[in-house]
């Protein structure tokens, strides 16, 4: 029994001193970068020929053209099939679409949760890259998970930082998207 103790003392003071000395395991380094920007114009009552995306749940009561005027939409509940650029210009041709949904998930303060696919068919990219997590809308720069992919994204995981970069009232948004892929097959 002592023998055992002995060598679990040694190893925890090895590693100790492992720590301290400043060893580090390198991290993985990042094997695709690429920026996309996605165009969501929310349908309000007006704009059926020109609207991406639709309010599909909403609150009691609550009127599905208009976003929750209180407590920060939240239990809003949209679901969109965005056009994707390479470029901030709604006007670009796209290369893609990001189809997913978003909801309002918190009465304090501005934020939401996303989960959506970038679908991609152009002359560089063809495949998904799958997305999720929780979006704070008013921190400048946000990430969220890269959870997979398909095509040339196959089984792709990495970190998506998204950045408004636009914003029309409750009707229209552009997001910039950061995707740095660490697994890349």
């Amino acid at each position: 029994m002592a023998i055992k103790s002995n060598r679990a003392v040694r190893f925890c003071f090895v590693w100790l001193l492992l720590l301290q000395s400043g060893f580090v395991f390198p991290l993985p380094q990042p094997c695709r970068n690429l920026v996309l920007y996605f165009h969501d114009v929310l349908y309000n009552g007006f704009n059926a020929h020109n609207a991406t995306s639709t309010l599909v749940g909403a609150p009691q009561g609550a009127n599905l053209t208009l976003l929750a005027g209180k407590d920060n939409h939240f239990g809003d509940l949209a679901v969109f099939d965005d056009p994707i650029t390479l470029d901030n210009n709604f006007q670009s041709p796209p290369v893609g679409r990001a189809q997913g949904f978003y909801f309002y998930d918190m009465k304090n303060t501005f934020s939401s949760w996303l989960g959506f696919t970038f679908v991609l068919n152009s002359t560089d990219y063809k495949g998904t890259i799958t997305f999720s997590g929780a979006d704070p809308i008013l921190t400048k720069y946000r990430d969220i998970s890269v959870v997979g992919g398909t095509g040339d994204f196959i089984m792709a995981r990495g970190i998506a930082t998204i950045s408004t970069d636009a914003y029309e009232g409750d009707v229209y948004f552009r997001l910039r998207v950061n995707i740095t892929l660490y697994e890349c097959y």
